[in-house]
């Protein structure tokens, strides 16, 4: 059996998820491209300052903690954010996008991860921020390893879905391990995952969304010869499409 908390130690924070999740910001009445631009910047300069002054005071010790986790897990990550037009009333988009690398045991680990911030602005404040869209890989294999995730966006509540990560390379004799799971965003840590042989040359599997709408997180592994894959993702659990 491996447990999450092992990642920690061989480079793969499938908790990353957690630290993404940045529930209060300060910031203008009017989302104005100077406050994207400036928390851009904050971070990619590691000012905890900036972030300390506009966030919540319930918050403001926390998420810096919770950021300080990233850069040690990923010193030279770089963060990238962009506005997007909103579907949703009264709320507001953001794109964020992290990459990063790191080097463990002589090894090279890359960190993509890509997610929406939506929220609302309320008395100057980001409020309800929710993320969506998540897809975070962490992997050593140099892209030798051809794979395809296929995991919906959203589904309906209560319906069955694929979710289907393929090796698009013939394996021929190679032996692969793997494992996905799903879980909780508050019970990540103590869950355990059992690696098991992939002969079908991939992760295929059919489940069920929950009967009610959120966020249902998945996370997974594939153990190739030429490396290792980590994924988490997000599925947004809806009562209409």
């Amino acid at each position: 059996m491996l447990n999450f908390n092992l990642f920690r130690n061989i480079g793969f924070p499938l908790y990353l998820f957690v630290y993404l999740i940045l529930p209060y910001s300060a910031i203008t009445q009017t989302l104005k491209i100077d406050f994207i631009r400036n928390l851009e910047t904050s971070l990619n300069k590691r000012d905890l300052e900036f972030i300390r002054k506009n966030f919540r005071n319930d918050e403001n010790q926390n998420i810096p903690k919770q950021f300080s986790k990233i850069i040690n897990d990923f010193p030279d990550s770089k963060w990238k954010i962009k506005r997007l037009e909103s579907y949703i009333p009264n709320k507001e988009i953001l794109r964020i996008s992290v990459s990063g690398r790191k080097i463990v045991n002589g090894e090279m680990h890359i960190l993509e991860s890509d997610f929406d911030y939506v929220f609302s602005v309320l008395n100057g404040k980001i409020d309800e921020a929710t993320i969506k869209n998540l897809f975070t890989t962490i992997r050593n294999d140099n892209n030798k390893i051809d794979i395809s995730f296929k995991i919906p966006e959203k589904v309906l509540t209560g319906s069955k879905y694929d979710i289907d990560i393929i090796l698009n390379k013939p394996l021929e004799e190679v032996i692969i391990t793997g494992a996905i799971k799903a879980h909780q965003v508050n019970s990540l840590f103590e869950q355990e995952i059992l690696l098991e042989p992939l002969a079908s040359g991939g992760i295929f599997k059919m489940t069920r969304a929950p009967s009610k709408p959120g966020i249902q997180i998945w996370s997974g592994i594939i153990a190739h010869p030429e490396g290792m894959i980590t994924f988490t993702k997000s599925i947004d659990i809806v009562d209409k499409i």
